[in-house]
């Protein structure tokens, strides 16, 4: 039968999950404190124990909460996609903000010509009758058409405006 080998509760996350005792200048214990073990089970798992060290050796100290912090989101990401990783999120949040930025476009220009025809309408003396395309289309004037990749459009991809 083993004995059991008693921990302090000063452990830090790595040096339990090593099974190792935590000393006083342990490298990790300031970035991978011992009430988050799942922390550094992920960041040991995609980098490995020794890189860590290694990559904390190499950067200032200054600057090491945020070098774990990014080791810990680029490994949170390879374990969710192990293909693409943290590259995989980048790009889907870069296309993401092009949608986002064609949609604010779109409703600038609406936004625009709402603003073009309010402005009219007041300055103008007589009352002028827009023309309608009821009936097909649904639509109540030519503005409300956009132009989508060549194609005339009312469709809105996020976000539709009355």
């Amino acid at each position: 039968m083993r004995s059991q080998v008693s921990r302090s509760s000063s452990s830090c996350a790595a040096c339990k999950l090593m099974k190792r005792k935590c000393t006083s200048d342990c490298l990790l214990a300031p970035y991978f404190q011992a009430d988050e073990p799942k922390t550094f089970a992920k960041v040991h798992k995609v980098f490995g124990a020794s890189n860590i060290a290694k990559i904390l050796n190499e950067v200032p100290k200054s600057q090491r909460q945020d070098a774990v912090d990014s080791l810990v989101f680029e490994a949170e990401e390879r374990l969710k996609d192990p293909v693409y990783g943290c590259i995989g999120a980048i790009t889907s949040l870069q296309d993401k903000m092009l949608q986002l930025e064609q949609d604010l476009s779109v409703a600038k220009a609406r936004l625009a010509r709402c603003s073009a025809r309010t402005s009219y309408a007041s300055s103008s003396t007589t009352n002028t009758s827009f023309m309608t395309l009821e009936g097909e289309f649904g639509v109540s004037s030519f503005d409300d058409f956009v132009m989508d990749e060549g194609r005339l459009t009312t469709e809105f991809n996020q976000h539709p405006f009355p």
